[in-house]
């Protein structure tokens, strides 16, 4: 049976594919004279969920940007194997960022919203209607195509932010602490929509976050950064036997992992003096 080359492609195991981030060394100083990260490596595989998790001011944020070829590098080297890279060397098109705030125009309907990054590529809207009204049932906002941003709740419009970023397809999904000025009943409901995404779709998510709890809920692998400067303290996958649902939540299963890494998180403010 032939195939074509983009079939092929999609049907790479992920043990052959290609890595989709590579950091190696990769140190950054802002203009002020912050050292904001420190000799970070990290290798990003497809179909990871990876949890960045640190205390404040570690640096995951700023190794979030340089991943998405937002912010620059001071020295190191940085590579997407799995991209296109364009004459600027930057990653074309495989990326998709959502911040810690929705960031939506205000003036645009939740369609609008969606439709802006596709827009940007040229896409008319005619021919973008069909992948808009798929993403936004994707999310669960089919209903609200045409409501404003003023009329939705913070985690509707975390949820448009989400669309928005899926609408382009990318291999690869960054996450600023996406959910954490929304109440907890939202943000447990929001942690599982993007773990029912992340299973249903085999997007790669690289996730930021303080909290031991997200962590240990969301993750396949979790990545702990210590602080001042900020680096990579500990990596380990974090598998687990059952689903992760409301019954994993209160799971012994689930107790020991929020302890390892609670434990693992320890280790890395001690190692930075405490100070966080």
């Amino acid at each position: 049976m032939s195939q074509t080359g983009a079939a092929l492609a999609d049907t790479t195991p992920p043990s052959l594919a290609k890595p989709l981030v590579k950091m190696e060394h990769v140190s950054k100083i802002f203009s002020n004279g912050t050292l904001a990260l420190n000799d970070m490596s990290l290798t990003v595989e497809r179909g990871q969920f990876i949890s960045l998790l640190g205390p404040s001011g570690c640096g995951k944020s700023t190794a979030l940007r340089i991943m998405s070829a937002l912010g620059d590098i001071t020295t190191g080297t940085i590579d997407w194997p799995s991209s296109r890279i364009s004459s600027k060397g930057r990653p074309e098109g495989d990326i998709s960022f959502v911040f810690q705030e929705p960031t939506l125009m205000p003036w645009k309907t939740v369609f609008g919203n969606v439709y802006l990054p596709l827009k940007l590529r040229g896409v008319t809207k005619a021919a973008a209607a069909p992948e808009i009204e798929k993403v936004l049932k994707t999310v669960g906002l089919q209903d609200f195509a045409n409501a404003y941003p003023r009329e939705l709740s913070g985690g509707m419009k975390m949820r448009v932010s989400i669309a928005r970023a899926l609408v382009t397809k990318p291999k690869l999904l960054l996450m600023d602490e996406p959910f954490a000025a929304l109440d907890e009943i939202t943000r447990q409901r929001l942690n599982d929509d993007v773990l029912k995404l992340w299973r249903e779709t085999g997007i790669t998510v690289i996730f930021v976050t303080h909290s031991v709890f997200e962590s240990a809920y969301l993750s396949s692998r979790i990545v702990v950064m210590r602080a001042r400067p900020g680096q990579v303290f500990d990596d380990f996958p974090l598998v687990t036997s059952a689903e992760r649902d409301e019954d994993y939540r209160t799971s012994e299963e689930y107790r020991a992992a929020c302890e390892k890494v609670s434990h693992s998180l320890q280790g890395a403010i001690q190692a930075a003096g405490g100070h966080h």
